[in-house]
């Protein structure tokens, strides 16, 4: 993972949480800084959140660069603001992932691929705990441009290495302050 930039979105409303899913604390720890040790072996570090809402050492604080568009507009800020190369991309939900989740994803890339995407138990592509490539950049601008928003479209087909068999535990979500005790 020495050959990854880490990016973690953390600019979303929490709607459906009801508050700040962010700060909201699982097992002693808050879900962003869950993920965070996910990635903790990525040397560049960015976290997409609006400035100044959260202090995360070693990490870089970007802006959304479309605020209010959701993750595929977070993959845009976290491709422009990564060196060239591989970013794993999560949003700050996902607190079961691990470094040996993103090893697995990081050993799946063929020099073809943009994209390096998990699939769950039930073979469903996982996009927000993936690896892009930063070339996917002009891509996923355009898709913005033309009102997309779903993040499942920054994969492209035929580029996209799917990495199916990972523990379930890895999936988990939060998006309900009872998904914490699930």
């Amino acid at each position: 993972m020495t050959d990854v930039t880490a990016a973690i979105t953390a600019g979303g409303q929490s709607s459906r949480y009801g508050g700040d899913k962010a700060l909201a604390v699982l097992g002693g720890r808050t879900l962003l800084e869950h993920v965070a040790g996910s990635l903790e072996a990525c040397p560049v570090r960015v976290l997409i959140a609006p400035a100044g809402k959260y202090a995360l050492p070693g990490w870089t604080t970007v802006p959304d660069t479309r605020p209010g568009q959701g993750p595929l507009a977070g993959l845009e800020a976290a491709l422009t603001a990564a060196p060239p190369g591989w970013v794993a991309f999560a949003g700050v939900d996902t607190p079961g992932l691990t470094p040996v989740y993103w090893q697995a994803l990081a050993a799946a890339r063929t020099p073809d691929a943009l994209a390096v995407v998990a699939l769950d138990g039930e073979d469903r592509p996982q996009p927000l705990a993936a690896l892009y490539h930063t070339h996917l950049l002009p891509q996923i601008s355009a898709l913005l441009d033309a009102g997309e928003r779903r993040l499942r479209t920054a994969a492209p087909p035929g580029q996209t290495v799917f990495v199916p068999g990972l523990d379930a535990a890895y999936f988990r979500n939060v998006n309900r302050v009872g998904d914490l005790d699930a």
